[in-house]
């Protein structure tokens, strides 16, 4: 049998052979994920902090230009360089990270400091036998943890964070991370005689840095609700949850008021995104027209003069010696306001009436709800309708608390931005429930 001979390739045509890289999609395409630190043309700034002198400075690489001061995110590196303009007579250089957790209650001395982490690294000390001078530069890179332990407890490291109460009780606490270097530079005064902290004869410098862990809820917001004549109300879906009440009524005659709220199941929301709901109330005619009066007032500017509203509020809670008394904790809380909702019109019926609305987040809030060490920031949706005059009222006063989460992030689809991703802060299953967990990314 002969050898029969392969036949020939033909070369491939042009349109199945690989695609010029560009680093920018091109019309046709899109991205699946990217990387921040391969951002083409993203400028390098450097965060530069210097003594008074102008002999020793601190500089912290990888930073956004004019920032006030050094920001790093989830498993951030800090990275940096300590410059030296003038080196005769050092010993010794060594730059420290640090991070501490400081909680204190006003008139009951009660105070509390939990050390987040701390790294030192020797950068450079004197070999007595070569007698080589100090680097006018040297390096450092410390990564920040993720999680710290306070012996009894593990939880994830807390971003920046600063609260008070005043009066009494009252509270303050505060979060708060660094950079220090110190250049040692010995004289002939005996060290026995020097401070025993920093010798007026070394140099120091030192900045706060911030840690904001960003996140990004893991679903986008759903599309919105639509109230029906059919349905009596908004026809439900799975992406919205509901969450009902009875108002009792005050006043022979009437029945009570049923009450259904619907916000989206995952309950996280980015801080730059109003937050969508649907509101409707059921009850007979006759109940119906007694609580025209105290109905939502779509559209209204001054929210603070209508009877029904929806807020966001933030829990800030200090407990600093884990104290029990009679069976209750002893801890310290102060409830802010960061939120609040305005109200459109979505549909009526002789028996029914239905409103949506969106609850804006106020600008000052730049970090979700988070755990540590006594310490703790939470965040609820709450709606009340408080009748102007009670005695007089059809309707008893209205309350409901449903707990949400807040992301620094939008939801995105493509990954735009967004690096490795992490655990939540807090427990999905004590928060929330089975909502969807925080994304993270540094």
């Amino acid at each position: 049998m002969r050898d029969a001979s392969l036949p020939e390739y033909a070369a491939p045509p042009s349109q199945l052979l690989s695609p010029t890289y560009t680093a920018i999609p091109r019309t046709h395409e899109y991205r699946l994920a990217l990387n921040p630190r391969l951002r083409p043309n993203q400028p390098l700034c450097s965060f530069v902090k210097q003594t008074k002198s102008g002999y020793l400075s601190l500089r912290l690489v990888d930073q956004d230009d004019q920032v006030a001061l050094p920001v790093y995110g989830l498993g951030a590196s800090v990275q940096g360089m300590v410059e030296i303009n003038k080196t005769e007579g050092i010993t010794s250089v060594e730059v420290q990270v640090e991070g501490i957790l400081k909680l204190e209650e006003l008139a009951k001395d009660g105070t509390s400091t939990h050390k987040l982490f701390s790294n030192k690294s020797m950068l450079w000390i004197k070999d007595r036998i070569q007698d080589a001078p100090c680097p006018n530069s040297l390096r450092f890179g410390f990564p920040l943890p993720t999680t710290y332990s306070d012996g009894d407890h593990t939880y994830f490291l807390p971003p920046s964070f600063e609260a008070h109460l005043s009066g009494l009780p009252g509270f303050r606490a505060h979060v708060s991370y660094s950079v220090n270097v110190v250049v040692v530079k010995p004289n002939d005064v005996s060290n026995r005689v020097k401070s025993t902290f920093f010798r007026k004869d070394d140099w120091t410098v030192s900045t706060p840095f911030l840690y904001l862990p960003r996140t990004r809820p893991s679903v986008p917001i759903p599309a919105s609700l639509v109230a029906t004549t059919s349905s009596g109300g908004f026809a439900e879906m799975l992406s919205w949850m509901l969450f009902s009440s009875i108002t009792m009524t005050n006043r022979r005659g009437i029945r009570d008021l049923v009450v259904k709220l619907y916000i989206p199941t995952t309950r996280i929301f980015c801080t730059r995104q109003p937050i969508p709901f649907h509101l409707s109330f059921h009850s007979n005619p006759e109940s119906m027209r007694a609580f025209s009066p105290l109905a939502p007032l779509a559209d209204l500017i001054a929210p603070k003069r209508q009877a029904t509203r929806i807020q966001l509020m933030r829990q800030i809670t200090v407990d600093v010696r884990n104290a029990v008394i009679f069976g209750t904790k002893a801890d310290i809380w102060r409830v802010d306001c960061i939120g609040e909702g305005v109200f459109r019109n979505s549909g009526n019926g002789p028996d029914w009436q239905a409103f949506s609305g969106d609850i804006f987040i106020s600008d000052e809030v730049t970090v979700g709800g988070f755990r540590a060490s006594g310490f703790s920031v939470r965040d609820y949706l709450v709606l009340t309708m408080t009748p102007p005059d009670l005695s007089k009222s059809p309707f008893k006063e209205l309350r409901m608390v449903v707990p949400i989460r807040l992301a620094t992030d939008r939801w995105n689809n493509d990954g735009g931005g967004f690096g490795a991703y992490g655990p939540p802060s807090i427990s999905s299953s004590e928060e929330l429930a089975a909502a969807p967990e925080l994304s993270y990314t540094p």
